[in-house]
């Protein structure tokens, strides 16, 4: 069997298992999207939003990329969050990594990689901003995680400096943001920091006409 259709095999066996202990289960599914969290991941395939959290499908609306990173130029994700905050009316943006990413290890290294160096280099900024940090770390691993650790925070920063973020926190006192980080070896999802205003924002960053 081809791995392609392994994978439809597998679909039509998950619909029947869905549809045998809840058959309403995809008609009202298809009516009604309405997540409260937004969840902004990594692409890494072991990595899955619903799978980790143990939630249903429209339970969670996922934007992931390498390395779970929120750039300011990257129209994908400010779309995402402009319809998830906007639209969708989430409660909690949740940006989650985890250790032992391969985007991080690859930022810290100084292998050319092409066109996927232009993306790192926002992860080299996280290093140069945390450098007197990092480099006392001497085992690479530690090193690597704590990396893993500030660019979740700085990523939830960024999320913060958004017009779109600072908007819905002026008008409706939402959403909250959260940087998780998740363990490969143990399964489990660590809380590392929470944000529901601006106060931590420099006011440099801090938009007063919304």
């Amino acid at each position: 069997m081809s791995e392609l259709k392994r994978l439809l095999e597998n679909n039509r066996a998950w619909a029947a298992e869905r549809v045998k202990a809840d058959p309403q289960y995809f008609s009202r599914l298809a009516k009604l999207q309405a997540p409260e969290f937004l969840w902004i991941g990594c692409s890494d395939s072991r990595v899955a939003a619903n799978v980790i959290t143990g939630t249903e499908p429209g339970e969670v609306f996922v934007h992931r990329n390498i390395a779970n990173m929120v750039v300011h130029t990257d129209l994908n994700l400010l779309s995402v969050l402009e319809f998830a905050v906007n639209y969708l009316k989430v409660k909690h943006v949740i940006v989650c990594g985890h250790y032992g990413c391969g985007g991080v290890i690859a930022a810290e290294g100084h292998t050319n990689l092409g066109i996927i160096n232009n993306w790192l280099r926002n992860i080299e900024d996280v290093y140069r901003i945390h450098r007197e940090e990092l480099d006392a770390i001497k085992d690479h691993e530690k090193r690597v995680n704590r990396l893993v650790e500030l660019n979740v925070a700085e990523q939830v920063l960024n999320l913060a400096k958004t017009s779109i973020i600072q908007k819905a926190w002026k008008d409706e006192q939402r959403p909250v943001l959260h940087g998780w980080v998740y363990g490969l070896e143990t399964g489990h999802l660590k809380s590392l920091v929470e944000v529901k205003d601006a106060s931590v924002l420099d006011p440099v960053y801090r938009y007063d006409n919304l």
